[in-house]
């Protein structure tokens, strides 16, 4: 064998090394040693390296339990002001379990230990739980109960914290339990909290006020609409109990950092008619905020500072009062606070606080720089797929490289204040699971043979964004570019929907899967979630759900089908869009959708056969005002080689099918017969 020979066949080993090292690197969690998921029925029970060992936690806690006579325990996932992200000091289903989901619930007696969480994060469960733990794949509040009146004595106490309990789930749970003669107990102090020895800390940092630039309505501007809508009720409430983070956050436009990606602070707020109190960590106020509070003074224009820990002492002394009565929105009141409210007579109730209602719609100014920051927004999601395509087909990149990317973009960009989420960087198996985010354990290298799912967002100082792609750097199979049409079929026929103003969202939900149903396919998540300004990347009322409440002119909201097929790839399309008026030819107050989110989608995996006229004008349509919005912005940031592959993948759709049914025209001329032609003419 001469030294060429040899030099070809060391080649030809490197080749088929790597080929082997990229398989075993993709397939190192799903396989052998490296599973990604437990198994308890081996033995001895096999545990991936991503789980937690929670056998010392759970002897503490039941030590505790015993201790307090409590048969069982419920720990709720989320904190005093119900919110969906939480602080890491009050992840404690995270410190029990091991699971970092963002949905779901845990429970705990002498002898067992058990998670309900949604179809999410089934997946997500397996690969972070140890064998301490089984998993419920049924979330809802009956299937909790069930359990416990399966695994409760009769007469025994059932402990939980009134903090993390809303008054809709406080009431599901008692009126599923007192039945069956098992005892809710509230308990004055968190079990979990007595254990976790190294809880985190609440964030030092003093909390900001947003600049006039982004504001239109000032903090006694908003507080003299909400104290009118307040007059104006037929209940006459005297006071308004606020204690949703984003609720407080929004009123007195200022923001914090106590919870990652989310600029909230702790807080409550108790609004009358004249007094305005504000529970807070006064070391967190700077003297210039105290000024803008009006803190010097006790008119009606100025906030009371209270230290946050005595909304419990201050409302309860409240209530004593003579003719009061105290306006809650029970969807984000806890127990705790709710049960202080008595007798019932000084009590008013709806599913949401008039400020949640009022913030869902956005003044003209805060639609503006909404659309603002979706234009920069944009720029970085154009930059990090315009740098896979380059990238990936070498071999480096990897579900992390590719989130810190474009985290690095959008901090380039004007405004921005980091991502709104954790990025869901999510390529072949791994883009199954609707909320994967890579870690160093499961992340897949990008390879041009997979699909990658992207879903990322930022924070801006005059807008919250979040925005999904799904790509194919490779050759898609017929059924990932069926499945991905069919979703964007979803993501347009809700689009281009025009609707009466009021319409609910979860009237026209299914206008995002009817073309997946029509071939058997769906997805277990919702379609669309409010969106703020510097605020929540979820932000309720709004939103496709059966509790969201009416769409009307002003709103912004996602539209986000999706297809996930297990242990293969995922497909999710997410765009922002604000609720516009729309003219009709014989109606008025009607809405549709604008959609603000600017970003073209993966021209390869569209199926143009399946899609209707319509829908394929709508995209043209959607193509050229991302031509028209974001082609000035690229060549002002001199970003000349991203607005070219913005120019190549925003090509018009009905001029290729026109031009394509000119050329068959002309071959069919052709090869006809001259005298069928003449006698054609």
């Amino acid at each position: 064998m001469t030294d060429g020979s040899k030099m070809s066949w060391s080649v030809w080993i490197l080749i088929v090394c790597l080929g082997a090292f990229e398989g075993l690197w993709n397939g190192a969690f799903a396989d052998g040693h490296g599973r990604s998921e437990r198994n308890c029925s081996e033995v001895p029970p096999y545990l991936p390296p991503t789980v937690v060992n929670t056998t010392l936690r759970l002897r503490d806690l039941r030590e505790t339990m015993k201790k307090l006579n409590i048969s069982a325990y419920i720990i709720p996932n989320t904190d005093a002001h119900l919110s969906e992200y939480i602080a890491p000091r009050d992840a404690r289903v995270a410190f029990m379990t091991g699971f970092t989901g963002s949905a779901g619930t845990a429970v705990v007696t002498p002898v067992k230990a058990a998670l309900w969480t949604d179809s999410r994060y089934w997946v997500q469960a397996d690969r972070e739980m140890d064998c301490n733990w089984d998993l419920e794949t049924d979330g809802f509040i009956r299937s909790i109960t069930d359990w416990l009146i399966r695994e409760v004595p009769e007469e025994e106490d059932i402990g939980f914290d009134p903090f993390l309990f809303s008054v809709d789930i406080f009431n599901s749970y008692s009126a599923n339990l007192a039945p069956a003669k098992r005892n809710l107990k509230s308990l004055p102090e968190n079990l979990v909290d007595k254990v976790w020895s190294d809880r985190p800390a609440i964030p030092a940092n003093f909390l900001t006020r947003l600049p006039d630039s982004v504001i239109e309505r000032t903090w006694p501007m908003k507080v003299e609409h909400i104290r009118n809508v307040m007059k104006e009720n037929p209940y006459q409430p005297t006071a308004l109990l606020l204690s949703a983070l984003d609720e407080t956050a929004w009123l007195f436009n200022l923001r914090g950092n106590d919870i990652p990606y989310n600029p909230f602070f702790y807080s409550y707020t108790l609004l009358t008619l004249d007094e305005i109190w504000l529970f807070v960590h006064m070391e967190r106020l700077t003297p210039e905020l105290k000024e803008y509070l009006n803190a010097s003074c006790y008119l009606a224009h100025c906030v009371q500072l209270i230290d946050y820990g005595q909304e419990r002492n201050y409302l309860k002394n409240y209530v004593t009062r003579l003719g009061v009565r105290v306006w809650v929105g029970t969807e984000y009141t806890n127990q705790a606070l709710y049960e202080l409210i008595t007798p019932k007579e000084k009590l008013l109730t709806s599913e949401y606080s008039p400020v949640l209602t009022t913030k869902a719609v956005k003044d003209q100014t805060e639609q503006r720089i909404l659309r603002e920051a979706h234009v920069r927004d944009a720029v970085a999601v154009m930059q990090l797929l315009l740098w896979l395509e380059q990238k990936v087909p070498e071999g480096r990149e990897t579900e992390i490289t590719a989130a810190l990317y474009v985290d690095e973009c959008r901090w380039k960009q004007k405004n921005s204040r980091g991502p709104s989420f954790q990025t869901i960087s999510a390529s072949g198996p791994n883009a199954a699971l609707a909320h994967y985010s890579p870690t160093n354990e499961t992340a897949r290298v990008l390879t041009e043979k997979e699909m990658y799912l992207v879903d990322s967002g930022g924070q801006y100082l005059d807008g919250t964004t979040d925005i999904t792609r799904t790509v194919h750097w490779g050759t898609p199979s017929d059924v990932q570019k069926e499945a991905f049409t069919r979703v964007l079929m979803g993501n347009i026929e809700i689009s281009r929907l025009i609707f009466p103003d009021r319409t609910r969202g979860v009237n026209v939900e299914m206008l995002g899967r009817r073309a997946l149903w029509e071939v058997g396919l769906n997805y277990g998540h919702g379609t669309g979630h409010g969106v703020g300004n510097y605020f929540g990347v979820h932000e309720w009322p709004v939103g496709f759900q059966s509790n969201n409440i009416p769409f009307q002119e002003g709103m912004f909201t996602s539209i986000e089908p999706g297809y996930y097929k297990e242990n293969e790839f995922g497909i999710r399309i997410e765009d922002i869009a604000v609720l516009a008026p729309v003219e009709t030819k014989y109606g008025n107050n009607f809405l549709t959708f604008d959609t603000v989110s600017l970003v073209p989608y993966d021209r390869k995996l569209i199926d143009t056969s399946i899609l209707s006229l319509q829908q394929l004008q709508w995209l043209d349509r959607y193509y050229k005002t991302i031509r028209d919005t974001m082609g000035p912005e690229l060549q002002k940031q001199g970003l000349k080689e991203v607005h070219d592959w913005m120019m190549k993948h925003t090509e018009p759709f009905l001029q290729d099918r026109v031009s394509a049914l000119g050329r068959s025209s002309f071959l069919l001329l052709i090869l006809l017969p001259s005298s069928l032609i003449q006698h054609l003419l």
